[in-house]
């Protein structure tokens, strides 16, 4: 998923409801551009031209900050017209390369992982003997050496490396090319297919515009509000769409904000370091809780579902997480994170005195522009609600044992058995992946809007739903396809052993620290989706040798894939809003260094006080349908 790297400048034009228009463009001399459009050398300059004597002098600088500010506007444009994308195809300048779903990297890199992954796959291939490792897995080390490095070094797209075990499987023997190809589309797949299509479905008839208006509307005024307000829509709406798409859409309304600020007290905001530390705290808070939101639900990021599909294949006896039990667990974590995120971007900032007089009246313009909702949007509302319940209670609702509130899924279950069909037993006739395709199937029944010649607009058509990221269901294939190759060669568990040797003297809650740090900062470097693939199936193997409960280890790994924050290039959302230009690199590190640590803090203790006894995790002890012979 490529990010923007270009300096990103604000749209100055007003919200409608079909977006943001803008005004004529002016030109403006130097002494009136507002500070917000332009760069800290930008400003300085013109801050100093009004000193430079003559028309001509002026005209030309005026003219070279129009053609710039041109250049960053459209430079904008195009990567919000392409989902925060440098484009649909690849992007060589500046010695970048980039894909439609990777970060950039340096093509230096890409060539020299190229041939650091040829060269570790034919070291490990033909290794004359790793000790107590059978040939098959061996041969696999090979390949998910391979692959571990091309993903992280973009050698290969990344969605093409993650074809690779349908070539190398049958090729060595690992696998046959059945088999292999059986393991692409799971449940999980379907899950995040028909929820994609969902969260389509929401953009096509701008409800989630309608609700981030409607929530940063409701906090009202001050600096830290104004932050607040911005981080809990973004977060609202990420636990739905992807983590992009709710940082595309609510980046314009930040920046806006900005815009009429500096354009209302344009003097005092181009000398007031009090309103540049609001401009980096509004920006950076978008793209941390774009990230944040995301970890609340099960459809929320990719790599959640890449651990409940690598845990079910690791483990196919086990109870399966459900959609509902993961937001009991782990939306009390994102909402508790997301306060100290706020927390850290805020403690130091000081309201700008001549902030006082903004209120509430700008954002409920902007939603009073939007109108009433219109059918559309009510059905798609309806359709929402309906899909959250059913996700929320298919399962039976319980602390441990002791079952609260009995699902919907288990009654009727118990019908088809009373209709002769036989009983599921761990797996479940009905999982989340059902509503998800159900409902996304009733979109395009479901109508929407008249039209003018009196036929009716379904929710989604199929124009819409090809918009789907098709690339990462591929990903999302690949990781399980490795994860699946480990469980039957073995490779997992010789893995474990050697990984637990060095974590058998600690106690667990230590155990789960280390690695959600070490998860944590390889994910600043590469893709989470990817380092949570690699890693999962190993801390999978790592558990049972340690005789812990694997979920006490995997899930938290796979939240914390999700918890790089130092960096532009951990995740679009970050890489997005850093590409405004408002945010200083050193700020960006200091405070997601601060995150990183609080975060594998925060997931540590939801292990122990919420996911252990939320869903009856025994801390120490090895569950029976966890055990394999050795």
């Amino acid at each position: 998923m490529t990010a923007a790297r270009s300096a990103v400048q604000p749209f100055s034009g007003r919200w409608s409801a079909t977006g943001f228009t803008e005004p004529p463009r002016v030109s403006r001399t130097p002494d009136d551009a507002p500070a917000m459009y332009n760069s800290p050398r930008s400003s300085h300059t013109a801050a100093n031209s009004s000193g430079i004597a003559g028309k001509q002098k002026r005209g030309e600088r005026s003219r070279r900050l129009d053609r710039t500010r041109d250049r960053r506007r459209g430079a904008f444009r195009r990567t919000m017209a392409h989902g925060g994308r440098r484009g649909p195809d690849r992007a060589r300048k500046g010695g970048q390369v980039a894909t439609a779903s990777e970060e950039p990297v340096p093509l230096l890199v890409s060539r020299i992982g190229g041939v650091l992954s040829l060269i570790a796959f034919a070291v490990i291939w033909l290794w004359p003997d790793i000790g107590g490792l059978e040939p098959s897995g061996q041969r696999l080390a090979a390949v998910a050496a391979l692959m571990a490095i091309c993903w992280m070094t973009q050698a290969l797209p990344i969605e093409v490396t993650s074809l690779l075990p349908l070539v190398l499987f049958p090729l060595l023997g690992i696998q046959s090319a059945k088999r292999v190809a059986s393991t692409y589309f799971t449940d999980s797949s379907f899950l995040y297919l028909g929820g994609f299509v969902i969260a389509l479905g929401i953009e096509r008839w701008k409800l989630h515009r309608r609700m981030a208006l409607s929530i940063v509307s409701i906090l009202g005024v001050g600096t830290r509000r104004i932050v607040l307000g911005l981080m809990l829509a973004t977060f609202a709406i990420s636990m739905w769409i992807s983590n992009t798409a709710a940082a595309l859409l609510m980046l314009p309304i930040g920046l806006a904000l900005l815009d009429s600020l500096a354009e209302w007290r344009e003097p005092a905001a181009a000398k007031d370091r009090s309103f540049h530390h609001l401009a980096m705290a509004t920006t950076l808070g978008i793209g941390y809780a774009a990230t944040i939101g995301g970890m609340a639900t099960l459809v929320g990021t990719p790599t959640n579902l890449v651990y409940a599909n690598v845990f079910r294949g690791s483990y196919p006896a086990a109870p399966p997480i459900s959609a509902g039990q993961w937001m009991t667990v782990w939306t009390p974590f994102a909402a508790l994170f997301l306060v100290a995120a706020w927390g850290v971007l805020t403690w130091d900032s000081r309201a700008p005195r001549w902030i006082v007089p903004l209120d509430r009246r700008m954002f409920r313009h902007q939603l009073a522009e939007l109108g009433p909702m219109r059918l559309g949007e009510r059905c798609m509302a309806g359709v929402f609600a309906l899909t959250v319940l059913a996700w929320l209670f298919r399962t039976d609702f319980a602390v441990g044992d002791m079952v609260l509130l009995p699902g919907w899924g288990r009654a009727a279950e118990r019908w088809l058995v009373d209709l002769g069909v036989p009983a599921a037993g761990r797996q479940e006739w009905i999982n989340d992946s059902t509503v998800a395709i159900a409902v996304a199937a009733l979109m395009f029944v479901i109508p929407g809007e008249r039209r003018a010649d009196g036929s009716w607009r379904k929710l989604m058509d199929w124009q819409t739903a090809a918009r789907l990221p098709w690339g990462v269901l591929l990903l999302f294939g690949g990781g399980f396809a490795l994860a699946e190759a480990f469980r039957e060669t073995g490779l997992d568990l010789w893995c474990g052993e050697r990984l637990a040797g060095a974590m058998s003297r600690q106690p667990l809650w230590l155990t789960v620290l280390a690695l959600c740090l070490l998860v944590t900062f390889l994910s600043e470097l590469t893709s989470n989706v990817a380092t949570a693939s690699a890693l999962l199936p190993v801390i999978a193997g790592t558990a049972i040798t340690l005789g812990y409960d694997p979920r006490m280890l995997m899930m938290p790994a796979g939240v914390a894939a999700s918890c790089g924050f130092m960096l532009p290039v951990s995740t679009p959302p970050h890489a997005i809003v850093f590409g405004t230009g408002r945010i200083p690199l050193s700020q960006m590190i200091r405070r997601g260094l601060l995150l990183n640590l609080a975060g594998a803090v925060l997931i540590t203790l939801a292990a122990y006080w919420l996911m252990a006894p939320l869903l009856g995790i025994a801390w120490g002890a090895l569950p029976e349908w966890a055990q394999r012979p050795r």
